[in-house]
């Protein structure tokens, strides 16, 4: 799971990536699509998809010459899940820390 959240968030890392994350949230849509937008050479956009394919969070499908991208939910979950055990590890942290500094305000009166 480690290496799977390493791969995610260094996808993530990249603003052309997250773009294409949020255009491809849209639904599915075309590599000469997903690259318009983007002022940089095609061969440099396709290593950014790379980049999402091999971490799985972008899948292609060829039909022709035309590649069509779709978002694989499956990595996405994976991150989900990781977050919210994060979030609620860090809500209890931070709650016993509330507490203690209530706790604290009462001895001080």
């Amino acid at each position: 799971m480690a290496n799977a959240l390493d791969s995610f968030f260094g996808a993530m890392s990249d603003p052309t990536r997250r773009a294409v994350i949020e255009r491809l949230a849209r639904g599915p849509a075309s590599v000469s699509e997903l690259h318009a937008p983007h002022a940089m050479a095609l061969p440099t956009f396709m290593r950014h998809l790379k980049v999402l394919e091999d971490t799985g969070i972008v899948r292609s499908i060829k039909k022709g010459r035309v590649r069509t991208c779709h978002i694989d939910p499956e990595p996405l979950i994976a991150v989900q899940g990781w977050l919210a055990w994060q979030k609620e590890i860090w809500e209890n942290r931070l709650g016993r820390m509330d507490a203690l500094a209530t706790s604290q305000e009462h001895f001080d009166d």
